[in-house]
């Protein structure tokens, strides 16, 4: 080349040459070659600087791949997902993965490209990571240049010429596309940019994100779930076997579930496992153990299984980081932070909107916005929206119409989450949750249901963060969930609670603090409910003389022990010795708080109750007449207290032979609990219960037997079949059944009964014993 006086300067998209020629004709031969080749020059005489932009490339021959797909996992597990995936693109179409992260929604679009492509079923396959729209425009741009002829300068252009190429056109050569758009972090980013349907192409997108918008147009969205116990076992066993580890099956299943059967975490857990060359019972040992991290626990960056490169531990953070910035803003954190507390399985949507759990949010918006001197006010439907966007980004399951239920969290992200907590914001938030879960606690339990599921969530509360519930004193949740229990009719399950809590009260605060107490005292009560009032009587014997010295004898909760005791000693046999010690305890009650005090009026009601025990029926049936006009008085007709004792004074009446009495006092105290109570409430229930045995009495047999079978329904309904009023509706059932005439039926129905009253109530409750002595009768 005449006068070259260097090497061009050249880039992806331009040459730029400084030539020296003589003349015009000497620069066109020494350009001629590039012209020739496809290049545009500016030519000048003289000093020649010449701009070389090179033209269109020509199109890359098919089968083409753009874009790496990433490898195949270790052991991949084949799932139904895949299929779904398959089916719904069959014949052109879009299949949008969606789920949490770490489900494997990017494995199951590999595989299927994988599988694709090596099948010779393409022309062209693009995966793209679509992780922001430049993202995703960048590799169409890239796709538009190497398949398009299209200007690599312009890559909006160049992106969009590619859609337009992917469309179908009539006598032109079909190509057979695939396109995966992995890890869609907003459905935003595609506006305008979703492939085209064609009878030609199959389209995949992977997200974390749950939006409307990516449903409709042809696509299909699928939900990527976790694995199910059998292919986690699968996962587990194959990576271990490939490193020449073996582990028990029992030992496999348990890790799985403590890894909530995550493919990520099962992943890195084998890594680390075969890293540190533990056993899988050892391994578990340690994740169990709240002193360590996941963080500590799965390997570091740079071993990560698979080419992954995000750590289990930091796997959700950027999804949280997202959803905090989305409307409401600055709350999605501070929720989910609040659910992390509380029971994976199901949280009700009640307890996330309580007062404490505005409040929360309130506080958490205000530290987030500084001092700006807005309102931070927070409504109830703030805190639905919030976790409404933790939904659409998959760190939690919110299905509004399960309200018991309504929100559902991995454990692992509830693991993160709260591993990522400041430790001061630690004891705070597992108060707070405790505050909301008592907040919605009903003092009545109708839904039994829904008494398990807040009984739940605080077992999972104390597991999560037992010492701060303990800090400055027991938070009252573990008193409430102790309560239900029993109230439940689970008598040995709340014994053994009850048990536990004092054990954790003598460690935490002592012998004579006053929570430590009322702990023995609930422990006691429970002891009696089981069927040991003599072992009950003499323990509340003891709690009265160490409350008594700690608290004083003039303290509520010294006078309830005195109460307890008195009553266990009359449930052991000693009903007059009951008497005496309730007429003690009114006096002193009535010195101390006052005639009036709804506590003085109970301790009259147990002076007439035992009194009637003890054989002055007469007796009983005037003080509770006497009592019933000073509630009325002080408390008011409608008041449950005031109802209670028109249900005692009846029950004496129909003691004292006035069986025709009692069942019209019955009923009208049926009608009034109805309409005060509702029908559903356990006194309702109760009246139900006397107004039906009174009917057999009068000789209505068939009827009291009609009663107790309708009844039972709504017991079983409500309270379920182990609680020991249904338990005892069955009894009654039985007793009516054999007296309207079917003594076999009776017998049978008896049987049954005392195998379930041995299970629940066990061998030596006062009610098996009268179950007991019924099955004899009637099979006699």
């Amino acid at each position: 080349m005449t006068g070259y006086s260097g090497p061009a300067q050249r880039t992806a998209e331009t040459s730029v040459a400084l030539i020296h020629v003589s003349g015009t004709g000497d620069a066109i031969a020494a350009t001629g070659g590039l012209a020739n080749s496809g290049y545009i020059h500016e030519l000048n005489v003289g000093t020649l600087t010449m701009v070389l932009k090179r033209g269109p490339r020509e199109p890359a021959a098919w089968p083409h791949q753009i874009g790496l797909i990433p490898p195949r996992a270790l052991s991949f597990q084949p799932r139904a997902e895949l299929e779904r995936l398959k089916e719904a693109i069959q014949g052109g179409g879009m299949a949008v993965l969606t789920g949490m992260g770490g489900v494997g929604k990017t494995q199951l679009a590999a595989d299927y490209a994988h599988t694709t492509w090596q099948g010779g079923c393409l022309d062209v396959l693009v995966w793209i990571s679509a992780s922001n729209r430049s993202a995703v425009i960048s590799g169409y741009a890239q796709a538009g240049v190497e398949l398009c002829r299209a200007d690599s300068s312009a890559p909006e252009q160049a992106a969009r010429t590619f859609l337009a190429w992917l469309h179908p056109k009539g006598g032109a050569d079909h190509c057979r596309w695939l396109i995966i758009l992995d890890d869609v972090s907003d459905p935003a980013d595609l506006r305008g940019l979703w492939p085209p349907t064609s009878p030609h192409g199959r389209s995949v997108a992977t997200t974390r994100r749950r939006e409307a918008a990516l449903a409709g147009h042809g696509r299909h969205v699928i939900g990527v779930g976790l694995f199910t116990e059998a292919e986690a076992v699968a996962h587990l066993s194959s990576s271990l076997a490939a490193h020449d580890r073996h582990e028990p099956t029992d030992q496999l299943v348990a890790l799985a579930s403590d890894l909530g059967h995550l493919p990520l975490a099962l992943s890195q857990a084998t890594a680390y496992m075969v890293d540190t060359g533990l056993d899988c019972r050892t391994y578990r040992q340690l994740l169990s153990d709240r002193a360590k991290t996941l963080t500590e626990l799965m390997p570091e960056t740079g071993a990560l299984p698979d080419d992954q490169d995000v750590a289990l531990s930091a796997a959700w953070s950027l999804s949280i980081e997202r959803a905090d910035r989305l409307h409401p803003v600055g709350l999605a954190r501070p929720m989910l932070e609040l659910a992390a507390m509380l029971d994976p399985n199901g949280i009700p949507g009640s307890v996330l909107g309580s007062s404490p759990a505005l409040a929360h949010l309130a506080e958490h918006r205000a530290i987030t916005a500084g001092s700006s001197g807005r309102s931070h006010e927070i409504r109830p439907e703030d805190a639905v929206l919030a976790l409404r966007v933790l939904h659409r980004l998959s760190l939690i399951k919110h299905t509004p119409a399960t309200e018991n239920q309504a929100v559902r969290v991995h454990q692992l992200i509830q693991r993160a989450t709260r591993e990522s907590l400041p430790s001061d914001q630690h004891g705070d938030l597992a108060r707070t949750a405790g505050d909301a879960l008592v907040a919605v606690w009903p003092d009545v339990e109708r839904d039994s249901a829904y008494s398990q599921i807040l009984r739940a969530n605080t077992e999972a509360l104390n597991e999560h963060a037992p010492t701060p519930l303990w800090a400055p004193r027991a938070h009252p949740v573990l008193f409430r969930a102790g309560k239900s229990l029993g109230e439940a009719g689970l008598i040995g399950a709340a014994r053994s609670y009850w048990h536990e809590l004092q054990a954790t009260a003598h460690r935490s605060l002592g012998s004579d603090h006053p929570d430590t107490l009322t702990t023995s005292h609930y422990l006691t009560f429970w002891q009696g409910e089981a069927g040991d009032a003599v072992g009950a009587a003499a323990a509340f014997a003891e709690l009265l003389e160490h409350r008594t010295r700690v608290l004083g004898p003039d303290h509520p909760d010294t006078l309830v022990t005195r109460a307890n005791l008195a009553y266990q000693r009359g449930e052991a046999g000693d009903a007059a010795g009951a008497a005496a010690a309730f007429t003690e305890l009114l006096e002193h009650r009535t010195r101390v708080l006052g005639p009036d005090h709804p506590d003085t009026l109970v301790t009259q009601g147990d002076v007439a109750g035992w009194r009637g025990m003890a054989g002055d029926v007469t007796g009983a049936v005037a003080a509770y007449a006497e009592l019933l006009e000073h509630r009325t008085r002080v408390l008011g007709p409608d008041h449950p207290n005031t109802l209670n004792t028109r249900g005692q004074l009846a029950y004496w009446r129909g003691e004292a032979g006035d069986a025709a009495g009692a069942l019209s006092a019955y009923t009208e105290l049926l009608e009034d609990r109805l309409r005060v109570l509702g029908p559903d409430h356990p006194h309702t229930l109760t009246s139900r219960h006397n107004v039906a045995r009174w009917r057999g009495e009068m000789g209505d047999t068939k009827r009291a037997t009609t009663d107790f079978a309708e009844l039972l329904k709504d017991r079983l309904r409500i309270l379920g079949p182990d609680h020991p009023r249904t338990l005892k509706t069955r009894s009654n059932l039985a007793r009516w059944q054999g007296e309207d005439g079917d003594p076999e039926g009776a017998a049978s129905a008896f049987a049954e009964l005392l195998t379930d009253a041995m299970r629940v109530l066990g061998p030596d409750h006062p009610e098996t014993l009268i179950i007991r002595a019924s099955l004899a009768r009637w099979q006699s």
